[in-house]
């Protein structure tokens, strides 16, 4: 099954259903990229409006993460659904819910940002987090991109993406554990760059977790808990 075949019926209602059901996903998905994005510069601008605004916004994924998940249950119910239409669907429903969770942890940056109430954070932080935001911003971005062109070789590329962050995530924490020791006055700030710099390793988890699914959907092959290097061996085999 090629991306091209996925999603074609005979019934039109059928594919309008699954159509309807994708673009609210990427809906959310593009409402969540914006609360990660607004998160970050309240955190390390200490833009307060933007603060408000992820709050605000918080609740309607969760509206539309609850919408998701119940059209989805019709479909499953009256649809009978197998083969491709069924890892579709079941693409959707993990999807829908690590989106929501990359909107949570943009909701924890946003908590910590408005508790921080203007304290500084050194310098070298700022450059570090926001190379570290950009690394998990970009990954959200090319996960709803491969989500909604059916690009398994993006999704691969996201895939590949997370060990960087993961990296960045393993030396800012070293970081910031030889500056406790280092500066004890400093401990609030740095145990606030911490957490965000842990929110932001779950962000490029879940934007992983949402190009496995579509991997999984377009292709059959189930690449989690793969080794990477056996996952693109799997999918050269399909000629993504």
């Amino acid at each position: 099954m090629d991306a091209e075949s996925l999603g074609h019926h005979t019934s039109s209602r059928f594919d309008a259903d699954l159509e309807r059901l994708r673009g609210n996903v990427l809906q959310m998905g593009g409402l969540v990229e914006r609360q990660l994005q607004r998160a970050l510069a309240g955190f390390v601008d200490a833009n307060f409006q933007q603060l408000v605004t992820v709050v605000r916004e918080e609740q309607i994924v969760n509206e539309l993460e609850r919408a998701i998940d119940e059209d989805c249950g019709r479909i499953l119910a009256t649809r009978s659904p197998v083969g491709s239409d069924l890892r579709l669907l079941i693409s959707i429903l993990k999807s829908n819910a690590d989106l929501e969770r990359i909107g949570d942890e943009a909701e924890k940056i946003a908590a910590i940002a408005a508790k921080r109430s203007g304290r500084d954070l050194p310098q070298d932080d700022f450059v570090e987090l926001r190379h570290m935001g950009e690394v998990a911003q970009s990954m959200v971005h090319d996960a709803l991109d491969a989500s909604a062109r059916l690009d398994a070789k993006l999704a691969l590329d996201v895939i590949r993406r997370d060990r960087v962050l993961d990296e960045e995530y393993d030396t800012l924490q070293r970081q910031s554990v030889a500056r406790l020791s280092e500066d004890p006055r400093g401990v609030r700030r740095t145990l606030d760059a911490m957490w965000v710099v842990r929110a932001l390793e779950r962000v490029g988890d879940h934007a992983k977790n949402v190009c496995e699914h579509l991997i999984y959907a377009v292709h059959g092959k189930d690449v989690r808990h793969v080794p990477l290097e056996d996952a693109e061996r799997q999918l050269n085999e399909n000629a993504i």
